[in-house]
């Protein structure tokens, strides 16, 4: 079970932290992710980390500007956003499943678990 939190207004330039909590059984090949739809939009990837070694994936829009890490202790994964647009605008969801393989970490339909959403505004 995934519960996402820590969504919010803020001005663009701005900087927020997403935390996804995770219960449950876990496993060292999981891979948490981070996904976010804007209205009108479909679900987007966001950013990705594999909890056996901490390698991290991201979505070009969000390079240099989002960081993604874990706390293997609390099991609860952050997404760090700084220097937020108006385009980042939008529910953000955090996701996790087993073993995803590199070429379709991406991919929504490859994540089996997922949390609640959770509401970034970001103002101009």
């Amino acid at each position: 079970q995934l519960q996402a939190y820590g969504g919010g207004l803020v001005q663009a330039g701005g900087s927020l932290r997403l935390s996804c909590a995770t219960s449950g059984r876990t496993y060292s090949s999981f891979v948490s992710g981070w996904f976010r739809q804007a209205p009108g939009k479909e679900r987007e990837f966001v950013a990705a980390i594999r909890w056996s070694g901490d390698t991290t994936y991201y979505a070009d829009s969000v390079k240099g500007r989002f960081t993604i890490s874990r706390d293997s202790a609390e099991k609860t994964v952050f997404l760090q956003m700084n220097n937020l647009r108006p385009e980042d605008t939008a529910v953000y969801y955090c996701a996790a499943d087993n073993a995803i393989g590199l070429a379709i970490i991406r991919f929504r339909s490859q994540y089996k678990y997922w949390g609640q959403g959770t509401l970034v505004t970001v103002s101009s």
